[in-house]
């Protein structure tokens, strides 16, 4: 049994395969229906109105609709499309069994504990005949899928066949009225819609289920006397066959198998059994542990069963569809049935070989897995599951091909069996894990034993195999005996080596491994949908098949759908644009398919340039995925060829820097946001003329005002004064005046307005006295004062670093697609509109529609002003020169190999340098990548809660760094500061980040930690160790011997966070007396530095003491004098508590604290966990905890999740060499 799909649920008591989609329909126990993909193993739907079991449910084999009967007495009828249940058919008076939709006439068939069957039309929503006859439970009711008869089985131990077909004809509408008369009498007086044909006796007791054979005049039946019975029936009577015996328990499902002679049972004794319907015996019996079987569905177009049990259900094959083949040269060898065939690739036509099994015999899962050829000695070698594992040996000549003789074969024992030279193969024996090395006469010549415990060999060129594991692959030498690659890989199926034998595809259930012929790895793939077959083209693409699509993969991993399927093909060789491929019932098939989308992909990888151009101008390559594809690559510039929208075209020129189309486009567009967008990129490229031709057309006078002030033109500066004047925006004025430095023109602006004492400071200041004075007399009493002492410095605007023209762009050559890419005429269209535009932009400028003023009367008001000389050599805004690339580009001929010159491209910035050379979590947040650095830790070090270092992530950043300012008007530029450079540093060579966290810094904390604690400032002390802990994680050291202080250093502070947070919680629980002796003698425990530890000591036997626990307190003085203490006044009170304890040796309260037995303290409960007792840690600071504390967030460290997986510590590079 090959399962194709299992779910885990309540009991399965109805399913039904949808005819076409890859689909099933499960109805359960607890009243839920579920609708399964099993192909991808999804839930796609649950349906749940029915109260209690839903026993029977069917899909429609055309429309989205199915039905279900459940224990609630109710059929209803869903539509999957629309999620709900349309209408239920009311009737039945008990339980439903069975449901089942007619193949051709609007009916449903149910089957019911009412002793029923009842047949309805779904159109009508009517129960249009009701078949009585059965005297208990009817548990089935089906239709015959061709003929006008039904079948029933009911526990009154008959099967009963009815005859419908004067119910077909009363359907069929009555033509004349005589005959629409006799059917008004039948109505009237009850007419017989439906008669029972035949009785069925001869089952013991109650029957389960009976189903009739889709072409053969046959009939099955299961029953719960462990039997199933096979009848046959004529026209007139029916009569019993034989009976299978096998089952242990009822037998609750039975039918025949749609593509072969063979009938599937399933029974309450926990088994699906097989047996061959002509020969009437047992083939297979395939059991489960635990779960009874409760019903069988056979899919109706494929070779797919499923079986409902008490924990849910399995899709399932009897045996494999695969053809077994092997292609060499032009001929493809396989096997088809009984027989061993050749197809020639050349001339499409196909013969037999051989056949290597005898006619009627029967066997499931016995046709060959595998098959070998060697060319030279014509040997084939077929591999089959018989016996649990075997093959057979053929040598022919090529004149006795398609004789009809069995041939007799030499036979041996082996899981897989495979050529590796010309007259010798290899057989893998498990048992021992070894190879066996047989000639043609299948006489061993060697052994060799194999380096991995494989379960399967592939061949890998001429003397190599490629074993094949649960989890690796490895290509092992049989001469030298050695091993030539070794890979991780998933559980592998098939192998598929390139023509040249180079590259390898290793094809598991879901992914496809692309691998060098040393092994070593290229890239993968995954899937979803289960990899079927593969086979590479003369190209080196892999071309390979899933379920439904015929797909490709390049070399880098890029993959693509090159066809849709409608049913499963194995490729067995592409040529050009030809697939040769196998179904699944063995005929060859050619599928013509469109190479063109990877043939263009790969050629863009491979950079052949010209093969690229050669397909843009003779394909149809188009589609939003090519398009997305080609920017994804970096090539803008080729996707732009394949785009007429325009504005794809307009995202694609700005992505490619072509400011020319992005101009055109803009233009043909015409929309505010677009020329914002080639405003902003022109301003990155320098473009100052295309700058201000997008802020015109966006009439953005503010931009316009700034982008006249950054490059100086304070001429065009004046003119927008001026138009700020026209549309009396004030502010506009003002901004302009004070961008030109033309102080007179501010205090006039701010005289107009009515601010004088404004006006009045600005004159002053600025020393225009006589407008000073003209103000102040205005003014009168209101003068403004001055402030005292300071001295006013003048306001003026910074002069540009570069005056009028263009950045300075960088020259290069011309790119390989540009003006190849050029559609006819389109870009000199595209030069003369931009020339058009440069000539008169100035006219165009409608700016001031808010007083309903045009662009002429602008030019009007400037003229009837102050301006009118100007315009005489002024056509409207004077545009110099644009200084685009292409006005200085060199001609250079673009066939010739020197002329392609791909533009430089930044360098790699040092952040990224950074991230790429280091695992340390420091080093990459220094470089402000902080999502991998939180990911390196909580991988590393389990920790999730990141709140505490998000201040130190940011000092990583900032003071890994230096600011420099370059001049005013520029923005600030960062430096990486590097650790450990010197003047000899090479300048091409980055090092790592400048940190600013240091081992010496945490020692300097750790000794103030101590003074803190040795004060008793235990919430102080406890903060300083807690900042230690939080720190060790973007430490970085650079020996080996520090990385081992480093994390003794975590063990110390640990110790002290534990001991330092039960003492503040002692001093909480003030009530309970019993607590505080437990936290102030756990306290005891922790490692603590001898001075601490005596006071530790000292404070526990004070509290036992003092709480009459004299034995207790007595133990803990003990200690304290084993430690020598120093302080005459703690041993001299030591001595007294023990001599007061020896005189009255007990303990007034029960305590948690047992010093005989060694324990550890659980950082989150503080109780002790013994010796012996299950405990889980945390992985960073290694602190102890009880087993109900995993998944929680450690209390010591406050970072790491408890009981997470994770590395280690990683804070030196020396860790990683």
């Amino acid at each position: 049994m090959l399962t194709k799909f299992e779910t885990k649920s309540n009991r399965v008591k109805g399913l039904s395969f949808h005819p076409k989609r890859p689909w099933i329909l499960a109805s359960l126990h607890s009243g839920v229906i579920q609708l399964w993909d099993y192909r991808m193993g999804t839930l796609i739907d649950k349906f749940d109105e029915h109260d209690g079991p839903v026993r029977g449910v069917h899909f429609h084999h055309s429309q989205p609709l199915f039905v279900s009967g459940g224990d609630d007495y109710k059929i209803k009828v869903w539509n999957y499309k629309l999620h709900r249940c349309l209408f239920t058919l009311l009737g039945h008076l008990d339980y439903i069994r069975t449901v089942q939709f007619h193949h051709e006439n609007p009916w449903i068939v149910s089957a019911s504990d009412d002793q029923t069957i009842r047949i309805w039309n779904w159109q009508s929503r009517t129960c249009i005949s009701v078949l009585t006859g059965h005297n208990h439970y009817v548990m089935c009711a089906l239709f015959h899928p061709r003929e006008d008869l039904v079948v029933s089985a009911s526990l009154d131990q008959t099967v009963r066949v009815w005859d419908i077909s004067s119910l077909k004809r009363k359907s069929a509408s009555p033509a004349d009225d005589i005959l629409r008369l006799s059917q008004m009498n039948t109505d009237l007086f009850g007419g017989v819609d439906a008669v029972v044909k035949y009785v069925l006796e001869g089952h013991d007791r109650g029957v389960n289920w009976a189903s009739f054979h889709p072409s053969l005049p046959l009939i099955v039946s299961a029953a719960d006397d462990r039997q199933v019975k096979l009848w046959r029936m004529n026209d007139t009577k029916a009569w019993e066959v034989d009976t299978l015996r096998g089952h242990m328990n009822n037998v609750s499902c039975v039918m025949f198998h749609a593509k072969q002679d063979i009938i599937v049972s399933n029974s309450e004794d926990k088994s699906i059994r097989i047996w061959d319907a002509t020969k009437r015996t047992g083939i297979q019996t395939f059991r489960r542990e635990h779960d009874r079987f409760w019903i069988l569905a056979a899919h109706p177009e494929m070779n797919l069963l499923a079986a409902g049990h008490d924990s849910g259900m399995i899709v399932f094959k009897l045996e494999r569809e695969r053809p077994a083949f092997v292609v060499s040269g032009d001929s493809l060898f396989y096997t088809k049935e009984r027989f061993l065939c050749v197809y020639e690739f050349s001339t499409q036509r196909d013969a037999q070989v051989l056949p290597f099994r005898r006619p009627g015999s029967l066997s499931l899962n016995q046709s060959p897995k595998t098959l070998s050829y060697s060319p030279s000695e014509n040997a084939f070698l077929l591999c089959s599951d018989v016996d649990g594992g075997s093959y057979e040996l053929y040598c022919i000549s090529k004149d006795s091909y398609g004789r009809g003789d069995v041939q007799d074969a030499k036979r041996g024992h082996g899981a897989s069996a495979i050529f590796v030279a010309r007259n010798r193969f290899a057989v893998l024996e498990k048992s021992n894990n070894q190879v066996l090395i047989k000639n043609l006469k299948n006489e061993i010549v060697k052994k060799s034993v194999l380096p991995i415990a494989a379960d399967a060999i592939f061949y890998a060129g001429t003397g190599n195999l490629l074993c094949r594991s649960e989890d690796r692959v490895v290509i092992f030498d049989l001469q030298q005996r050695i091993v030539l690659g070794e890979l991780q890989t998933p559980f592998i199926k098939y192998v598929v080596w390139s023509d040249d034998m180079e590259h390898v595809a290793l094809l598991s259930k879901h992914a496809i491994i692309i691998a060098s012929k040393k092994l070593v790895h290229q890239c993968t793939l995954h899937e979803t949908i289960r990899v079927k077959s593969g086979a590479w083209d003369e190209n080196g693409v892999f071309i390979y098949t899933t379920l439904n699509h015929i797909k490709y993969c390049l070399p880098n991993g890029d993959n693509g759908i090159i066809k849709t399927l409608d049913i499963p093909i194995y490729i067995t060789k592409v040529s050009g644009n030809t697939i040769f491929c196998l179904d699944r019932d063995g005929k060859n098939r050619a599928i013509i398919i469109d190479a063109t989308e990877y043939i263009f992909k790969l050629s863009l990888l491979k950079k052949r340039y010209d093969h690229v151009m050669n397909m843009i101008k003779n394909s149809q390559l188009c589609g939003q995925a090519m398009i997305a594809y080609l920017q994804q690559k970096g090539f803008p510039e080729v996707a732009l060829h394949f785009v007429k929208d325009e504005k794809i075209r307009f995202n694609l020129a700005l992505e490619s820097g072509n400011i020319q189309i992005a101009v055109a486009s803009a233009t043909a567009i015409d929309e505010k946001d677009h020329w914002y967008r080639l405003g902003v990129e022109a301003l990155r490229q320098g473009n100052a003329g295309i700058v201000e031709y997008a802020y015109q057309r966006t009439k953005n006078f503010e931009r316009l005002s700034f982008l006249y002030l950054v490059t100086g033109n304070l001429e065009k500066l004046s003119k927008m004064l001026k138009i700020a004047e026209v549309k009396n925006d004030v502010m506009g004025q003002f901004h302009n005046a004070l961008y030109m430095g033309d102080v007179r023109e501010r205090v006039k602006i701010l005289e107009n307005v009515g601010h004088l004492p404004l006006a009045y400071i600005t004159a002053s200041v600025h020393g225009l006295h006589d407008v000073a004075e003209r103000l102040a007399a205005e003014l009168g009493d209101n003068i403004p004062s001055l402030p005292e002492g300071k001295v006013p410095s003048l306001l003026m605007p910074p002069s540009p670093v570069m005056c009028g023209s263009d950045w300075p762009l960088l020259r290069v050559m011309r790119g390989m697609f540009d003006g190849v890419l050029d559609t006819t005429g389109r870009g000199v269209a595209d030069e003369e509109e931009y020339e058009g535009a440069d000539a008169d932009w100035g006219e165009e400028l409608d700016i001031v529609d808010a007083d309903g003023l045009q662009n002429g009367d602008v030019a009007a008001i400037l003229e009837d002003g102050e301006v009118g000389e100007e315009n005489d050599e002024e056509g409207g805004w004077e545009m110099e020169d644009l200084g685009l690339a292409e006005a200085e580009t060199p001609k250079a001929s673009v066939s010739t190999q020197s002329s392609v010159f791909v533009t430089p491209t930044p360098g790699m910035p040092v952040s990224h340098i950074w991230t790429q050379k280091s695992s340390l979590a420091a080093d990459h947040a220094a470089a402000g990548n902080f999502d991998t650095a939180m990911r390196l830790l909580n991988r590393q070090l389990g920790i999730t809660n990141f709140a505490p270092l998000r201040s130190m992530f940011l000092d990583l950043h900032t003071g890994s760094h230096s600011y420099l300012r370059a001049f005013s008007s520029a923005p600030v530029i960062s430096l990486a500061v590097e650790r450990g450079w010197t003047e000899s540093s090479s300048a091409n060579v980055r090092g790592p980040p400048a940190l600013p966290f240091k081992l010496s810094q945490l020692d300097e904390k750790l000794r103030a930690g101590y003074k803190l604690t040795t004060a008793g400032k235990f919430t102080e002390a406890l903060r300083t160790f807690v900042n230690i802990l939080h720190t060790i994680p973007l430490i970085v050291v650079e020996s080996r011997r520090e990385v081992d202080d480093v994390k003794e250093l975590v063990i110390i502070v640990k110790e002290y966070v534990l001991g330092l947070q039960m003492e503040l919680q002692r001093r909480e629980v003030k009530d309970n007396v019993a607590r505080q002796q437990e936290l102030a003698a756990y306290f005891t425990h922790c490692n603590l530095q001898a001075p601490h530890l005596r006071l530790a000591l000292q404070n526990a036997m004070t509290v036992c003491f003092k709480a009459k626990n004299l034995a207790t307190a007595a133990n803990f003085a003990r200690r304290l004098l084993e430690t020598n203490p120093t302080i005459e006044n703690q041993a001299k009170q030591a001595r007294q508590v023990v001599a007061a304890a020896e005189r009255n040796m007990t303990d007034a309260t029960q305590l948690n604290y047992d010093f005989r037995n060694p324990f550890v303290i659980c950082g989150a409960t503080y109780v002790p966990i013994y010796r012996g007792q299950k405990d889980v840690s945390c992985p960073y600071c290694s602190s102890r905890f009880v087993p109900s504390q995993k998944g929680q967030l450690c209390n010591v460290c406050e970072l790491a999740v408890i009981g997470a997986d994770a590395s280690g510590l990683l804070c030196s590079p020396s860790q990683i060499r």
